[in-house]
């Protein structure tokens, strides 16, 4: 295959898919065992600075909220991370924990882009910032999924983006044609929320799947939050719910309003004044620093953060009859 041009980003994770097979065949254990446990104990026996995480979905839809705040309470401060979010990607980057990120867009869109993050990187905190488009990093982890290097697309050709990126342009050896080849991105660990799941892992999700599944596969360690864990006869009953078997999971973690101040789908909606005042206050570092005390370091745990939202504000975000 004649490589005709390449990004100049560096490739932060490089993929080792023979070694990422031999993880999955001798660390991931096909057992059916109860991986029901908190959000702290999750987070510290699955993730070490330094890691490469990756969190799903985009935007403020079903973003595992309550894990990316633990991961901020615990005080990491060398992860990588693919940086494809909103909320919790801006939160990750005003507490100082990303060093290195694979970016395509971190902002609240109608309501401007991302203090925070702009901060990180401007200041030098951030020391690496290559740029992808968001369906880049879905197929990314597609193709390790697959057990692939790499998936030709045409994503991304005649942008600058994929200039800034670590991405190949190869000509087709079939039709002439070019074709952008996007690297395999494996996650040391990957943080999904879901609408339910059962204590052995195999969770469900209602409506848009986004990359669940991909980022799944594409994970050596994965901890699964949600909003309800249920008795597997549940999840039994409808098996094509199931995005995600039992086996590609480390930890579940029941997590009700798991993704607020985000919405979850047929479940309730995005706490807006709530955004809205956070993006008001990031835009200063000690307002920041101090939404980050009162809304995460000061609580122990999930259940602290919803008494805190109050529980009359939560009802009111419920959807269906009020």
């Amino acid at each position: 295959m004649k490589i005709l041009t390449s990004g100049n980003g560096d490739l932060i994770q490089p993929p080792d898919l023979d070694a990422f097979r031999e993880w999955n065949r001798t660390q991931k254990s096909k057992a059916l065992v109860d991986k029901v446990m908190t959000e702290k104990e999750a987070v510290e026996r699955f993730l070490k600075d330094g890691d490469y995480i990756g969190i799903e979905l985009y935007g403020t839809v079903r973003a595992p909220m309550s894990l990316v705040r633990e991961i901020i309470r615990q005080g990491y401060r060398e992860l990588r991370c693919a940086g494809q979010g909103v909320y919790e990607s801006d939160l990750l980057a005003a507490a100082n924990t990303i060093r290195e990120l694979d970016w395509t867009y971190i902002g609240f869109e109608v309501y401007g882009l991302s203090a925070s993050a702009r901060r990180a990187v401007e200041g030098g905190y951030v020391k690496k910032v290559v740029e992808w488009s968001n369906a880049a990093l879905s197929w990314r982890f597609k193709a390790a999924a697959m057990g692939v290097p790499f998936l030709p697309t045409r994503v991304m050709l005649g942008t600058d983006t994929l200039k800034y990126s670590a991405a190949k342009v190869a000509e087709c050896p079939f039709t002439g044609m070019k074709v952008a080849l996007l690297p395999a991105l494996i996650l040391d660990v990957g943080f999904i929320h879901v609408h339910r799941v059962d204590r052995f892992g195999n969770a469900q999700i209602d409506g848009i799947s986004g990359f669940a599944g991909e980022m799944a596969r594409a994970s050596k360690r994965l901890i699964i939050s949600a909003e309800e864990i249920v008795d597997e006869e549940i999840t039994r009953q409808r098996p094509d719910r199931t995005i995600i078997p039992y086996y590609l999971v480390d930890a579940v973690v029941e997590a009700p309003f798991g993704a607020h101040p985000g919405e979850m789908s047929y479940c309730y909606e995005r706490d807006e004044p709530h955004i809205k005042d956070y993006v008001k206050m990031s835009k200063d570092v000690e307002q920041a620093s101090g939404y980050l005390d009162k809304w995460i370091y000061q609580l122990e745990n999930h259940q602290q953060y919803l008494d805190l939202v109050g529980a009359n504000t939560l009802e009111q975000l419920k959807l269906g009859e009020k």
